[in-house]
């Protein structure tokens, strides 16, 4: 290395044409001669390489070597604003996601705000005897609520915001406590039906019917297909009273047969009595019997089918699926007169002696029947009392089997059509 006589550094000498060739990375070559040389090598040896810019061609100097910059000059990377993005989509994604399954689980569980389980039920205005101005005429076929009011609670809402509540209640004429689930059609609470009373359909359940009564829920549908079927003129818009059928559960296949055996709880008295007293404590009802019903399936489809024999005077007709004819309990065992007197067969025969009132009757069942005898039966009793006041109709479903399943869309087809027909309401 040399320097000037000013001590200014001079790079050496190198002979024309000797200047070392870049690499063909598109660079301008070295300045021609005259002009100012490269700077000098590092201290290796070598000379020193610059950072390059990472997105632009690189710009060179003079001396055809790129220009020294500090380190913060050079473009750094773009902010990964997409990732980021994408970042906090995924994260917010997870957190409605999860969000979403806590509010599930407390739905299935009922914590409230999650849930309308539990909450008080109102079906229309208040009841209040003493509301004169609300008090149908005398002539008027519609019965307002006599109250007092029923404190339901809701266990359940349909996808067209009906609700189905339910309340405990002590029978003032059976003495037993037990559930009782209600539902209105939405039609109850249109202001076109404010003076109407609507029919009212009790609906029993088979099997033990304790502590709950399979109708109340809305997987077999029984609640939505009577609004279809009122909607398409098929049905009526009934009210529906589903009130456990028995007192306790269905242990070694004790049941009560909706009576009142002796020294038992009077389950016959809670299901004539004391649920139609409820419903028209709390809703807009029919006066006579032409809006009072029952459907049953099994042994519902049984003590529906007696009541409706025992007492014609209250109850015009019955939807029975797959029912008994005969009373069957254990508990009737000591007991033949009352077990008589609960007999279909017998009442039968003793309504059409009295030449009335008229009932009407409509069985279905299916031919696929775990009991073998029970479309025989139901076929037999047809054809021997279907006279006089007892009308009856039988739809034998295809393929069916005895469950709810079977028998509520079979219902649509023939059953609901023939009750209907006979029965009042919405009237004013």
């Amino acid at each position: 290395m040399s320097h000037s006589p000013e001590g200014q550094y001079q790079p050496p000498r190198r002979p024309e044409g000797q200047y070392p060739q870049r690499p063909p990375q598109g660079r301008p070559p070295y300045a021609p001669q005259g002009q100012p040389p490269p700077p000098p090598p590092g201290p290796y040896g070598q000379q020193a390489t610059q950072r390059q810019p990472r997105f632009e061609q690189p710009q060179y100097d003079q001396y055809g070597q790129e220009p020294y910059e500090p380190y913060d000059a050079y473009e750094q990377e773009p902010p990964r604003r997409k990732s980021k993005v994408k970042r906090w989509l995924i994260a917010g994604g997870t957190v409605l996601a999860l969000a979403g399954a806590a509010a599930l689980v407390m739905n299935h569980f009922e914590i409230p705000p999650f849930t309308d389980k539990g909450k008080a039920v109102s079906f229309g205005p208040a009841p209040d005897g003493k509301n004169e101005a609300a008090k149908p005429a005398a002539s008027s076929k519609m019965q307002m609520p006599t109250g007092p009011k029923t404190d339901f609670k809701n266990t359940s809402t349909l996808s067209d915001g009906t609700q189905i509540g339910v309340a405990t209640i002590t029978g003032k004429k059976s003495g037993f406590t037990g559930k009782v689930w209600v539902w209105a059609p939405k039609e109850y609470n249109d202001p076109k039906y404010a003076k109407s009373g609507f029919p009212v359909m009790i609906a029993l359940p088979g099997g033990a019917g304790f502590p709950n009564n399979y109708w109340m829920g809305t997987d077999l549908g029984l609640q939505s297909s009577i609004s279809k079927w009122a909607a398409e003129g098929k049905g009526k818009p009934f009210l529906l009273a589903m009130p456990v059928l028995n007192p306790g559960p269905d242990d070694k296949g004790v049941y009560w047969d909706g009576s009142d055996i002796p020294d038992q709880p009077k389950m016959g008295t809670w299901l004539t009595e004391d649920v139609p007293d409820l419903m028209r404590e709390n809703f807009r009802t029919v006066k006579s019997r032409d809006g009072w019903a029952f459907m049953g399936s099994s042994t519902g489809g049984f003590a529906g089918l007696k009541a409706v024999l025992k007492h014609p005077d209250k109850f015009k007709a019955v939807i029975a699926s797959g029912p008994d004819i005969v009373p069957d309990s254990s508990l009737w065992k000591g007991h033949d007169k009352e077990k008589a007197e609960n007999n279909p067969e017998l009442l039968a025969k003793q309504l059409i002696d009295k030449k009335g009132p008229d009932v009407y009757l409509a069985f279905q069942v299916g031919d696929n029947e775990n009991n073998k005898k029970t479309l025989p039966d139901v076929q037999k009793f047809v054809q021997t009392f279907t006279k006089g006041p007892i009308h009856t109709s039988l739809r034998v479903i295809p393929g069916g089997q005895h469950n709810a399943k079977t028998y509520v869309p079979n219902m649509g087809e023939g059953p609901i059509q023939f009750i209907s027909k006979v029965m009042e309401g919405p009237v004013e």
